[in-house]
């Protein structure tokens, strides 16, 4: 079937998305009680100077290589072009190769009853009875009858309970927050509407418990009365409530609770169930198109009914972007992961793994790229009879370039956000604790993009996700309903969202509401305080020193112990130290000692006059400290930039020296990184040829799995509804193989560390010429 560009992928919004600026000043950092005054939209043009202008605002200002020429280039025409795959700390490149669970575990010996895993909301019935596992069939049998008459009320809407009252929901907020109280109202909904034998299988909900006795008899007899007996709530051996469906298979209930329940006396518990699986921890591969990763978890945590703050990863990846990724959830299991296969729009989950633990933020050696620049314009390539070898060429000594000369190790524009505010400015706020102007931050808007939602206008260069993100928080903040905010603001704004629930609830505990974001989303705030102040301590240091290293530079100590400077091992007795009874003192070398707490974290020091000036030591040693607790500074120059400009206005008034905070999370120990940074050893460029700007010119993981499952005579569309919703494959051509067309397109494949960017690495190549995509729009979904 013939494609085009405008549904070859999955759920591609409109590609044109104006980016909004990033001041401070005018964009809507409003209190409640002053509404967003929106002012007619200024259309701004997409140019080179403006991207240079948005570079510079973040510390991005110089370049390493002087001898290059400019190079022009389009990047993420199609957001196909820019594609990331993770490397594991083995060093091993991530692929979605399996969207099927792994084999599921021996079941436990004879008479020994399986348990429910206790944990962060996945403790269901499910977890007993799931399809590998079904109730005992004497119950089965004994309860058809009832459940033919269940699923005839179902089919006849017999089932006609009466909504929750708004009064009700408050009472149930205020007895266990959000986000548990709407999980349970919206169990109820499922409950009236699910088949008594089908009820086993509906994810429970588990909440914060109040330790008070005679308050916790409250809540219980609260959710029999208000739920009709429908939803059994009990307290689980940590303390939580646990609310599940009542009634379980049949009015056998008590009878099959303790069949197949553990109870006090039971010596399996939840945690042998999920070590005998491997870990309480299933790694698994998430592949998604055009979304942000937070995205896809967002949409998984809605589908599985549980807290963000089960899934962890080891990076955030592009938005704009196909990207593969490890992802881990906790006591989540593999079956229900790979079940949501069937919903998930532009993304696939699978590769499942148990593991012990967790990822953590940084669990990962780099990523690989393979980005596609469109519209390249180079002398050496003027029409289509140009030789395109000398092209390839060109592209490839540039690409060497990256490998012996490196780039200048920014961080990208993408660390400090898309929206009004930068992400640095909200963590600029934390550190201040100053949580009420975090909070305000977070949940700003830019006043073009609410005027262009409130006049619905289509031919805006504003994304129609800004559009909706504007409209819902400035109604929220005009008098609004939260429930009437919260319908229209994209799912995907999960800060935004937490922010607002939280403030709804308690309008002071802005403290609170921070608390309630994913972990790895609050950190990330901080850390883009962190990137920018070295940001700029780079351009500095360029910018003064250039490539030479001086006294004073920091350098890792574990990387180059063999270069420090000894005193001589025979300068004579004086040097040697002698105990007590005359006899010289050995000390082991630091090789020979045991290993120490500290080792796992990096360490530097500085360098002396005569370290600098002897030639064991170049600019690719010499690393710069992002602000923290436990680091060192350059003891020179660039070391007194950090003091002047972090307490200044503009750098927050932030002591570099006094970085810990009340708040154990928000105390940054600080860290380490290479000014200057290289691509791997192994790379390639492609060039080719086209007149069409929907050919691809890479396959994806997605088309090459789908390659293997028609090998393997499993059609997607066949296979348990396999990426029914998944674009068809474009075409992939070779340019140089067909017949010439009028325009450049060159290929680039290579690998770079973790927190290195690819945009930075395309910054130094082109000196600048590769521009984001600026589509001329003409419409809005």
């Amino acid at each position: 079937m013939a494609t085009t560009e405008k549904n070859d992928r999955v759920d591609e919004p409109p590609q044109k998305r104006r980016r909004l600026s990033n001041n401070e000043t005018g964009i809507g950092a409003h209190l409640p009680d002053e509404p967003m005054l929106a002012t007619p939209p200024v259309e701004v043009q997409a140019s080179e100077a403006t991207v240079q202008s948005r570079e510079s605002e973040v510390g991005i200002q110089t370049f390493i290589n002087a001898n290059i020429s400019s190079f022009a280039g389009v990047l993420k025409t199609r957001y196909s072009d820019f594609i990331v795959n993770e490397i594991l700390p083995s060093g091993e490149v991530v692929h979605l190769q399996n969207t099927k669970p792994s084999a599921p575990p021996p079941p436990p010996p004879q008479g020994e009853p399986e348990s429910v895993p206790q944990g962060r909301g996945d403790a269901t019935l499910q977890d007993v009875v799931g399809p590998d596992n079904p109730a005992p069939i004497e119950i089965e049998a004994k309860n058809r009858a009832s459940e033919h008459e269940e699923m005839t009320k179902v089919e006849h809407g017999a089932h006609t309970d009466n909504q929750i009252s708004e009064e009700q929901r408050q009472q149930l907020v205020e007895y266990l927050q959000e986000p548990a109280a709407s999980e349970i109202i919206d169990l109820h909904e499922t409950i009236k509407n699910t088949a008594r034998l089908q009820l086993s299988g509906l994810p429970s909900v588990r909440a914060e418990f109040t330790s008070d006795r005679s308050v916790r008899s409250q809540i219980h007899q609260f959710i029999r009365e208000t739920f009709n007996s429908k939803i059994d709530s009990s307290t689980d051996k940590d303390g939580f409530l646990v609310l599940s469906a009542a009634g379980g298979p049949g009015r056998d209930k008590q009878q099959w609770r303790s069949r197949n329940l553990p109870s006090q006396n039971n010596s399996r518990s939840g945690k042998s169930v999920w070590q005998e699986r491997g870990g309480d921890h299933v790694h698994f591969t998430l592949y998604k198109e055009n979304k942000d990763t937070m995205e896809a978890i967002s949409w998984l945590t809605k589908q599985l009914r549980c807290n963000a703050k089960v899934f962890q990863f080891a990076g955030t990846k592009d938005r704009r972007a196909i990207t593969t990724q490890r992802c881990s959830a906790y006591r989540i299991q593999a079956e229900r992961l790979a079940a949501q296969n069937q919903t998930l729009r532009g993304s696939k989950i699978g590769d499942f793994q148990y593991h012990q633990r967790g990822l953590e933020l940084g669990d990962l050696r780099g990523n690989e790229f393979v980005i596609t620049l469109r519209d390249c314009k180079t002398p050496l390539f003027k029409d289509q009879n140009s030789k395109l070898d000398i092209v390839q060429q060109d592209i490839e000594q540039r690409l060497q370039s990256l490998r012996d000369n490196g780039y200048i190790n920014y961080y990208g524009e993408q660390r400090f956000g898309t929206f009004s505010v930068r992400t640095d400015t909200i963590g600029r706020h934390i550190l201040r604790e100053d949580f009420k102007s975090a909070c305000d931050a977070i949940i700003s808007f830019h006043a073009d993009a609410l005027e262009a939602s409130l006049r619905s206008d289509l031919t805006s260069t504003i994304g129609q996700d800004d559009k909706h993100r504007a409209l819902a928080i400035h109604k929220w903040h005009t008098g609004s309903s939260l429930d009437e905010a919260l319908s229209i603001l994209p799912r995907k704004f999960s800060a935004e969202t937490q922010i607002m629930r939280h403030l709804n609830r308690d309008p002071t505990d802005y403290f609170g509401a921070l608390s309630g974001i994913q972990r790895n989303l609050r950190l990330m705030y901080v850390h883009a305080y962190q990137s920018l102040i070295w940001n700029l301590a780079a351009t500095q240091r360029l910018k003064v020193y250039g490539n030479k290293v001086i006294k004073g530079d920091l350098v890792l100590v574990n990387e180059h112990k063999e270069k420090e400077v000894h005193v001589s091992e025979t300068n004579g007795s004086e040097n040697m130290a002698i105990d007590e009874d005359g006899e010289q003192i050995v000390k082991p070398a630091d090789h020979d000692r045991a290993a120490q707490e500290d080792d796992m974290f990096e360490r530097a020091r500085a360098l002396t006059e005569e370290e600098a000036n002897s030639g064991k030591y170049s600019i690719f040693d010499v690393v710069l400290p992002q602000p923290g607790y436990d680091i060192l500074y350059p003891d020179n120059n660039i070391g007194k930039y950090y003091e002047t400009y972090m307490q200044s206005e503009e750098g927050g008034r932030i002591n570099p020296h006094n970085m810990r905070r009340r708040h154990r999370e928000f105390s940054l120990s600080g860290s380490y990184r290479k000014i200057l940074a290289r691509i791997g050893q192994d790379f390639e460029a492609n060039v080719h040829t086209y007149d069409k700007d929907d050919e691809q010119f890479v396959k994806t993981d997605l088309d090459i799995l789908r390659e293997k499952m028609e090998a393997s005579g499993l059609h997607p569309s066949s296979s348990n509804k396999e990426n029914q919703e998944a674009r068809p494959s474009s075409k992939v051509t070779n340019g140089k193989d067909e017949e010439r067309g009028s325009k450049l397109a060159v290929v680039l494949k290579f690998q770079l560390g973790a927190s290195q960017y690819a945009t930075m690495a395309l910054r130094e190549l082109s000196r600048g010429g590769i521009a984001p995509y600026k589509p001329d729009y003409s419409g809005g979904r």
